[in-house]
């Protein structure tokens, strides 16, 4: 995404959120909050995203962010009451926050924080005081810097979420930012996703990385980084994390999607993995 844009694919995965709390019983992720923010605004998208055809994307969408809260949630019993969620989009756990000392740092382009912003005020969805917006360009600016300015304490821990940003970026820049995440101090940790490798996809696999490349692609945000597990795993051991977990889309069905009366499971195509570490 180009600085000074706002984000189409962001709109794209609350549009499926929202659609999650609508079409799905329960939901993996209780997020009331989407559905205000989407509004009404766009009834194609949404009732695209409510098909049955669009129920594994729906169901990523919900998973990893249900993964993340559940790992923040750890963190916050070990004392961490920092979360930064670096390329926020249109995120709404600020605006659920059930952690009374947690502070929220959202991290974006400064376009796409002000379109956001300017959705809450429309739905007449308050900016709570524990949130702070922390505008930045990941490939211009440097996350620490940025941070520190905002608030954040350095000396201390705090949880980083990173979704649906790593296939986006460049190499240089995914790695500066895991190197400044990894110098913080220990209980640090990060979950984030990333997109596999094309050639450890099956057949079904490859092609719906086909058919998801060339969509965003249109929308002028294309993919461009990918890992096999092992290279992720060399890349985070690198910098120093530890107590690497990967989960895959066998997994995420066991922890999250397990005798569902709806049948609501991640498919086997299995475009993406999820992630934490620990510093």
């Amino acid at each position: 995404m180009e600085p000074g844009q706002i984000s189409k694919t962001a709109l794209g995965v609350a549009i499926r959120r929202a659609a999650h709390q609508l079409q799905d019983h329960p939901p993996v992720l209780d997020d009331p909050i989407a559905v205000r923010l989407i509004g009404d605004g766009h009834p194609r998208r949404m009732e695209r995203a409510m098909h049955k055809v669009a129920r594994d994307f729906r169901a990523f969408m919900a998973v990893r962010s249900r993964y993340t809260e559940d790992q923040l949630a750890v963190a916050v019993t070990l004392d961490v009451n920092q979360y930064v969620i670096l390329g926020a989009g249109l995120d709404t756990f600020a605006h659920r926050n059930p952690f009374a000392n947690l502070r929220v740092f959202e991290v974006d382009f400064p376009a796409t924080q002000a379109w956001k912003r300017s959705m809450l005020n429309k739905a007449d969805i308050g900016v709570p005081d524990s949130l702070t917006y922390v505008p930045v360009d990941f490939e211009q600016h440097t996350l620490t810097e940025r941070l520190d300015e905002s608030g954040f304490d350095s000396r201390s821990p705090a949880f980083f979420s990173w979704l649906g940003v790593v296939p986006y970026l460049t190499l240089e820049a995914f790695r500066s930012t895991l190197f400044a995440i990894a110098r913080l101090p220990g209980g640090t940790a990060l979950s984030f996703d990333y997109a596999l490798a094309p050639e450890t996809l099956g057949a079904a696999g490859r092609i719906a990385f086909d058919r998801l490349t060339e969509r965003v692609a249109a929308a002028g945000e294309p993919l461009q980084l990918f890992f096999t597990p092992d290279e992720m795993g060399s890349e985070l051991e690198r910098v120093g994390f530890k107590n690497v977990e990967q989960r895959d889309y066998k997994q995420l069905n066991e922890m999250y999607f397990k005798n569902r009366a709806d049948g609501l499971r991640l498919s086997a195509v299995g475009l993406a993995r999820l992630v934490t570490v620990w510093v």
